[in-house]
């Protein structure tokens, strides 16, 4: 046998594990480029903050506006959406099936779509994200709610995050935010609404990286386990050649 071919065949090995390790990586990276909402307080029948993290996908276009939208199973008696700089946010109501009483009032209608609107020239550049913030309740009772988004580009395009997410199927290509509600002490006194409407915007940090970090951790991994077999066999390989 040739005494390049071991060495040949390492050289393969390793460029199939870098080939691997980059496919989880891209893996890890389209994962996590998702629409997401998250909260470091929401429950059932009480009020918290929604954080809603938006990264812009494509290479050339901004992303310069977020349609959220709240079904009537989702629907909040008190919704309210924190300003952003240079973009402009706006409310559409619609009617209840069945009115809800919060606070000893019937509300018979609530807020169904949020949209923010990037200033002309702004929006969310390639390569960069932004969070939009929301603040409501009380929260129906569940385990999580859903707030399908539409995210618009610049170039006219949009990025439809509507699918919904079924238990044990996979996760669809756009799947809507889903938002788990924790099981923290829900209230509806008066003073609750105030303390999550003035909530850190430190909350939206709290973002598992899930798939994605487990994917990128196998990547890593790939790559040291090829690195060694590298270094053994080149080690065997002079051996034998200096016997």
């Amino acid at each position: 046998m040739s005494p390049t071919r071991p060495l040949h065949r390492l050289a393969v090995l390793l460029v199939a594990a870098l080939v691997a390790g980059a496919a989880a990586v891209a893996f890890a990276t389209s994962a996590a480029a998702h629409v997401t909402v998250s909260s470091g307080d929401a429950a059932p029948g009480g009020y918290g903050k929604l954080t809603f993290r938006v990264p812009n996908e494509s290479d050339t276009a901004s992303t310069v506006a977020l349609r959220i939208q709240i079904p009537e199973e989702s629907a909040m008696g008190s919704l309210r959406a924190q300003p952003l700089p240079g973009w402009t946010v706006t409310t559409t109501t619609a009617d209840l099936a069945e009115p809800v009483e919060v606070h000893g009032q019937e509300i018979s209608s609530y807020v169904s779509v949020v949209e923010y609107r990037a200033d002309e020239g702004g929006g969310i550049a390639p390569g960069q994200f932004q969070e939009f913030a929301l603040s409501g309740g009380p929260f129906l009772d569940g385990e999580q709610l859903s707030f399908p988004a539409i995210q618009s580009y610049s170039d006219g395009s949009e990025a439809a995050w509507i699918e919904p997410t079924v238990a044990g199927q996979d996760e669809p290509e756009r799947p809507a935010p889903v938002l788990a509600l924790g099981a923290g002490q829900a209230g509806d006194d008066a003073g609750t609404e105030e303390t999550a409407a003035a909530a850190d915007t430190a909350d939206a940090g709290e973002h598992t990286a899930g798939p994605a970090a487990l994917a990128l951790f196998l990547a890593i991994l790939a790559l040291f386990v090829a690195l060694a077999g590298v270094v053994l066999g080149v080690r065997a390989h002079r051996r034998t050649v200096s016997s």
